[in-house]
């Protein structure tokens, strides 16, 4: 059964950075997908960023694009979320999730943050002005 972990969250002002990780245990991860979503208080869950198996496909919010940068090391099993000059707006429960998907419908997956089948508990990014 497939375990995935989200640390590194925190509270930080606006301006400052923090690196969220994901460790994945018993899944094959290089076969994954993962994303980072997050959910702000009273908000829907919405996507963040979001790789394909391998990298290579990269997709960004519009919220977080040329702030964020997606990553992961596949021989460590994890996937990180470096978050630059964050902003009060940043403020939520930071998810990662994985699945296995083509390409072709990862962007829709991650936009909506629907089709990811193993998701962690969260970690908590607070952000002040």
């Amino acid at each position: 059964q497939g375990q995935v972990v989200e640390s590194g969250g925190g509270v930080v002002r606006a301006g400052e950075s923090l690196r969220l990780s994901c460790t994945v245990s018993g899944l094959t991860f290089d076969n994954y997908a993962m994303g980072w979503f997050r959910q702000a208080p009273g908000k829907e869950r919405e996507g963040v960023s979001c790789t394909r198996r391998g990298g290579g496909f990269l997709w960004y919010s519009a919220s977080v694009q040329g702030r964020f940068i997606i990553s992961r090391d596949d021989d460590k099993n994890t996937l990180y979320l470096q978050m630059n000059n964050l902003e009060p707006d940043d403020t939520a429960i930071y998810y990662c999730a994985a699945d296995r998907m083509s390409p072709e419908v990862l962007e829709h997956r991650c936009r909506t943050a629907t089709g990811f089948g193993y998701w962690g508990r969260g970690t908590l990014v607070t952000v002040s002005s």
